[in-house]
Parts: structure tokens; C-alpha cells; sequence
């Protein structure tokens, strides 16, 4: 039997994406928007971080921006910031405009 590989090092990774969130007008009812809108963010950064749901923390002022317009307004995408530290943790911010 061959020798397992070594564990994989846990590195620091930083990365920035545009999350559509056009399904998430129309798919949910008008009152459920804005709550479906953080669980499509939470699913699409543990897809591409490749975390765990209970390991992804939102920063208030993505959920703020994500509310500001009230629960059935919400933005057709939002520019995020996601950096999965060496522990597991991923921490999901809101990307400033410049």
C-alpha cells in the first residue's frame, strides 16, 4: 500500500467575487428576499472557499447593504470579499466602491 500524502497546509486565502443574487428576487417569496439573499452568499462562499456553512461569518455591513432597501429590495449582485483564515473560519466582507 502506498504512503499517504502529507496533509495539505492550511494557508491564509483572500479572494474577491461578484455574488449574483437574481434568483434570489425571484425565486423566494416578496417577504423572504433579503434572508434568502445571506443564505445564497453563505452557499456560494462555502462552495468556492471550500468551508463549512457553520464556519462562515457575514460582516454587518454586508447584511446592513443587503437590507438597506428593505426585505423584498434587494441588489442584483453584491461585490464581496472573502479570506479563509489557517483555523477554517471565513470571513465575508463587504467590498468597498472605489
Amino acid at each position: 500500500m502506498p504512503p499517504k500524502p502529507p496533509p495539505r497546509k492550511r494557508e491564509e486565502i483572500e479572494r474577491e467575487y461578484v455574488i449574483p443574487l437574481r434568483a434570489s428576487q425571484h425565486q423566494p417569496s416578496r417577504r423572504r428576499r433579503a434572508g434568502h439573499a445571506l443564505e445564497t452568499v453563505r452557499r456560494f462562499v462555502v462552495r468556492h472557499m471550500h468551508g463549512a456553512p457553520k464556519d462562515v461569518w457575514i460582516d454587518p455591513r454586508l447584511n446592513e447593504h443587503l437590507w438597506e432597501r428593505g426585505i423584498q429590495h434587494i441588489p442584483s449582485q453584491v461585490r464581496v470579499k472573502a479570506i479563509r483564515f489557517e483555523d477554517g473560519l471565513i470571513e465575508v466582507d463587504l467590498l468597498d466602491k472605489e
